[in-house]
């Protein structure tokens, strides 16, 4: 565990803790390439064109940061996000099938929610934050019905006592006003509360625009843009913090 501060300060400054969803709790990129898996086999898709499924699973990942990224900047709406890109993947294949794209999108907003898999410690740390009278919430950039079914599927919707995502406050993070919503939300002041995610360029510097103390939870042994408040490579090791 790494950090600017010291965790024996933070022990008794914080009470709300808002942490991310997906890449920090919730593993997406393994819930989505099951969901995508599944989506290959029963749409037949190696018989219409998509030869190989690693492939088509990592252009996917492509199209879906780019897209996302678009979506976050304010350039597309979420129903243009949700089929194109599967558009984008089926087009590297050579397949221009729109209707196929939508309905891929379809099922894996249908299927995906329903996945369980969360990053080791997730469960245990949720206790220990809970024993310990933190109040947790969750701000996501995720759509409303997805993330609250995520949440009661992996069984961790226990533990939050709000969750604020996108749709709900009508902003996205890395913006300022969805930290806005979320303190108004929660009663919060900034000096108590601290946010928890995996990315730099969205948690984190969203945390910074609010003016609030961040962790980075750094799964995949990045170098970091920016200096976070803290960083941490599990779960496991909040509990040094708090």
């Amino acid at each position: 565990m790494e950090s600017q501060n010291s965790p024996l300060v933070a022990r008794g400054k914080y009470k709300h803790l808002f942490f991310d969803l997906d890449h920090t709790l919730w593993d997406f990129d393994a819930n989505s390439k099951l969901t995508l898996s599944e989506i290959y086999i029963t749409l037949n898709l190696k018989e219409k064109g998509v030869h190989d499924f690693d492939m088509f699973h990592k252009n996917y990942l492509v199209h879906n940061d780019k897209l996302w990224e678009r979506y976050r900047n304010g350039y597309i709406k979420v129903d243009e996000l949700r089929w194109k890109r599967m558009w984008l993947t089926l087009l590297d294949f050579k397949i221009g099938d729109e209707k196929l794209a939508r309905e891929m999108g379809n099922v894996f907003l249908d299927l995906l929610p329903t996945r369980k898999l969360l990053f080791p410690y997730t469960v245990e740390i949720l206790d220990y934050l809970s024993n310990k009278k933190y109040q947790l919430h969750l701000i996501t950039n995720g759509f409303e019905k997805t993330q609250h079914s995520k949440l009661k599927n992996s069984g961790i919707d226990k533990y939050f006592k709000e969750v604020v995502t996108s749709e709900s406050s009508n902003s996205l993070k890395p913006h300022k006003e969805i930290f806005d919503y979320a303190f108004s939300k929660t009663g919060a002041q900034k000096e108590e509360s601290i946010m928890i995610g995996d990315s730099i360029d969205v948690d984190i510097l969203g945390a910074i625009n609010a003016g609030i103390d961040q962790i980075y939870v750094n799964h995949i042994n990045q170098s970091p843009s920016l200096q976070p408040t803290y960083m941490v490579h599990s779960l496991k090791e909040l509990e040094d913090i708090f």
